[in-house]
């Protein structure tokens, strides 16, 4: 079947759409142990898409059970790593050979537009199971200098069973990014995905096996945070858990962590990101293109979104007309339209606390110059307009918390230290956008940001060699680029008198 081209043709495959909802331990699909379920709600349109299994702490023992079994029988934790690179690359194309499944699973369950679900998260996951899989027999274990009579070892081994917890905004792409390393190194998983949009890593765990995967390797715990996830981080047999997600449960998943087998804990959270623009910025149009994507794309449900725009005060007018003039083709649409670019927030929570933040905005005195309200209310689905605040202190609510939606806080300085003070001045860290023709300000100011990725006269830029990750309460660790692979593997030393 050939991939769909309009709304119509999208919509006619959703209704023809068989979605899985069970819980998938050892190699099949199963109900919770409970046999609880909870309803899985398109923020499209508001209806029921499927009933999804609620997992918690039973279903959780077996999943670690089963994981742990069969990295200790040594299925795929002792297959050699050219073996397991060719199951990895079969897995990435089987997401490729189903992009439209998956892309369409994407959509429906957290409302992103279905030009970006194939073309970025299925496309992304893919490439993330691939490059990982490349690169595993490529990875070279160490000799230490040493005298004549002795032999120094460094190897890295698989450390075991892997809990994977990630995010509902892109849930397929950032399961993908710890799966690839994770797996690749000859760990087993056991993934959570938010409750919020479980369907496409439900799906991908068939597929994982149609690839090569033993039974056991890759599970899947649909369900709650406070129930299977807080299960899995207190379970004294995980051995690493790495997460992305909000700040605040990343710091609780800390403590948890503390509180059991004291098991490794990798994190990625959340973000304020400084896009900066000075008065020498090269193109004020590329700059106001850019700046409207990285706060409109994916609803603004992005980690990494330049929520915080700075500019120096001799631009600052004519870069908010130019932006908000952009901001016209990232209003709301329907999200099986193929061209649309924004879609619907995840669900009614979301659209109410983005809501509140906007309100939040008036209130503090910020100006508020374009969108602020929720639209397509008709629909039943869940869609806020595009929204742009000017005048904005950095101590404002709007520019210190998170908001995770479309709502853009313009912050004018003058000269390039009040923008290296503003920009650092968050207890996030992830990234930062700069805009200048100077290349020593350029330099000057992403080494002085306290921050994990900086980009230079673009946003939002790399690939699966660069890594991602933040500084400060954004989190630690890396995905993506070799960096990841330290996260799943452990470094022995072994030491031998000849």
């Amino acid at each position: 079947m050939s991939t769909p081209q309009n709304r119509e043709q999208w919509q006619e495959m959703a209704d023809s759409l068989v979605i899985q909802g069970q819980a998938f331990i050892n190699g099949e699909y199963c109900a919770a142990d409970s046999n609880d379920t909870f309803d899985c709600i398109s923020p499209i349109d508001g209806r029921v898409l499927t009933q999804v299994a609620s997992c918690d702490l039973l279903d959780a023992n077996r999943a670690v059970a089963n994981a742990r079994e069969v990295f200790e029988r040594g299925d795929w934790s002792q297959l050699p790593p050219v073996k397991r690179k060719q199951v990895m690359i079969r897995f990435a194309d089987l997401l490729e050979a189903n992009r439209d499944e998956l892309a369409l699973l994407e959509t429906l369950d957290m409302g992103k537009p279905i030009r970006y679900s194939g073309a970025v998260d299925v496309a992304g996951a893919a490439r993330a199971l691939r490059w990982s899989g490349e690169a595993v027999d490529k990875i070279y274990d160490e000799i230490a200098p040493t005298a004549h009579n002795e032999i120094g070892m460094i190897t890295r081994e698989p450390v075991g069973v892997v809990a994977a917890i990630v995010p509902w905004n892109f849930p397929l792409l950032m399961a993908c990014w710890k799966l690839g390393p994770a797996l690749a190194t000859g760990n087993s998983v056991v993934l959570k995905p938010s409750e919020k949009s479980p369907l496409t890593a439900i799906r991908m765990a068939q597929l994982a096996i149609e690839a090569g995967i033993p039974k056991g390797v890759l599970n899947v715990l649909p369900g709650y945070g406070h129930t299977v996830g807080k299960a899995l981080a207190l379970h004294m047999d995980v051995d690493t858990l790495v997460f992305t997600g909000s700040t605040k449960i990343a710091k609780q998943l800390m403590i948890y962590a503390g509180e059991s087998n004291m098991k490794r804990v990798w994190l990625e959270a959340g973000g304020k990101s400084p896009n900066i623009v000075f008065n020498d910025a090269p193109n004020l149009k590329e700059a106001a293109i850019a700046a409207a994507s990285a706060i409109a794309f994916n609803q603004g449900e992005v980690c990494t979104a330049g929520s915080r725009l700075l500019v120096e005060s001799g631009v600052k007018e004519e870069l908010i007309n130019l932006i908000e003039a952009e901001m016209q083709a990232w209003q709301p649409g329907h999200p099986l339209d193929p061209a649309t670019t924004c879609g619907a927030v995840v669900d009614q929570q979301q659209l109410e606390n983005v809501l509140r933040y906007i309100r939040a905005g008036v209130a503090e005195g910020a100006q508020l110059r374009q969108g602020g309200q929720q639209v397509l209310a008709e629909t039943g689905g869940v869609y806020v307009a595009p929204t742009i605040f000017a005048n904005v202190k950095n101590e404002m609510t709007i520019a210190k918390e998170e908001i995770f939606g479309p709502v853009l806080s313009v912050i004018t300085f003058d000269g390039m230290e009040e923008a290296i003070r503003i920009g650092n001045d968050t207890i996030y860290g992830l990234a930062a956008g700069v805009w200048t023709s100077d290349i020593s300000k350029a330099h000057k100011t992403a080494k002085a940001l306290r921050s994990g990725m900086v980009w230079i006269n673009h946003y939002d830029g790399g690939d699966m060699t660069a890594p991602f990750g933040g500084y400060k309460q954004s989190g630690n660790g890396r995905d993506k680029s070799l960096h990841a692979f330290d996260k799943y593997t452990e470094i022995k030393a072994t030491w031998i008198a000849l």
